[in-house]
Formats: structure tokens, sequence, C-alpha cells
């Protein structure tokens, strides 16, 4: 019997099936990296997250005149366990960002989150008791997208950024614990 790196001991049959997830898939997921990572970033399906007047420049963004549709992200779901992306759009009171973060842990991995606007980004005018100074504080944020409010441009911008980092992932980001959840290290 194998020992693992926290102390307990390990079976053979775990000790196989480690061996093989770290020697044999860590190889195919490497090869097929460039591919999956371009799926990903293709086929993003955000969320309908509008808190403020953010959510009017977001929802122009889906309109004809700009098409996010473009950029493979124009199926915005109504569900998080439907979505992969958040776009927290508007300001975030303290009430509020309990609400946020349960939705954030419902989305399936792996999930990215854009901060649109200032007030979302960094609580924008509105330094009060109330006003959660940046969405942050609460969840992982992958892209700032800065104005008050930032045009349907800017969205369209943060979104490419966001596509960039996707593309740019590497497989051993996300670790499988042995429980079936997936947890995502991100590179700060």
């Amino acid at each position: 019997m194998a020992e693992h790196q926290e102390g307990f001991v390990l079976t053979t049959v775990d000790s196989i099936t480690n061996f093989v997830r770290e020697k044999v898939s860590a190889k195919a997921m490497d090869a097929g990296a460039p591919v999956v990572n371009w799926a990903r970033a293709s086929a993003l399906w955000p969320m309908t997250f509008g808190l403020a007047c953010c959510a009017i420049e977001m929802i122009a963004t889906g309109a004809g005149r700009f098409d996010i549709d473009r950029f493979g992200a124009g199926v915005f779901r109504p569900s998080p366990r439907q979505s992969d992306l958040i776009i927290v759009a508007g300001t975030v009171t303290l009430k509020m960002g309990l609400i946020v973060r349960r939705i954030y842990e419902q989305m399936p991995e792996p999930k990215w989150a854009i901060a649109m606007g200032a007030c979302a980004s960094t609580g924008g005018p509105f330094d009060s008791y109330s006003t959660m100074q940046g969405v942050d504080r609460i969840i992982p944020v992958d892209v700032y997208i800065p104005g008050c409010p930032p045009r349907p441009e800017a969205l369209l911008y943060g979104l490419l950024r966001l596509q960039d980092i996707i593309k740019k992932e590497h497989p051993s980001t996300y670790i499988f614990e042995s429980d079936g959840s997936i947890v995502r290290r991100r590179s700060d």
C-alpha cells in the first residue's frame, strides 16, 4: 500500500487510479487543450443578472446594433445552472451580496465573472454604509469593465478579453476532487 501526501493510506486501486489520472489523462488533456479552450471561449452562456442602470447597456449589447451573438455569447440564460458567465451589471448592496455569492456558487465549473460598470467594480460614487465597494469582495472577478454606465462596445471588449483569458487556460487549472466536485485554481 502507498501513502498519500496528506498521510492516509491508499489502496492499490486508488494508486492505479491516481497514476492513470496523472500520467495518461493529463497528457490527453494537454493535447486537446486548444480545442477545448476554443470551444469554451466561443460558446459562453451569460446569465441575466442586471442590478441597475448598467443592465440597460447589457441588454442593448444583445440587440441587433451591437449583436453579442457574433462572439458566441448571445444565449442569455435565466438560471445559474445553465450558464457559465455571470455579468454583474450595477450596484451591489450588502444585502444583495449574499445572493450574488449564492448564485455564483450554483453555476457549474468552469465559470467566469465580469464586473460591469464602476458600481460593480469599485462601488462607484456610492460610498455609503449599504453599498458593497466592489463585487470582487464576494466572488472572484475575471474582467473589470469601467464606466458609468459602460457602453455596449465596452462590454463587447471585455467579453473579448475574457475569451483571451479562457483560450490561455491550462486544463490543470481545474482540480477534480475525489468527491466529484471541481475546484478552479485562480492565478492571482
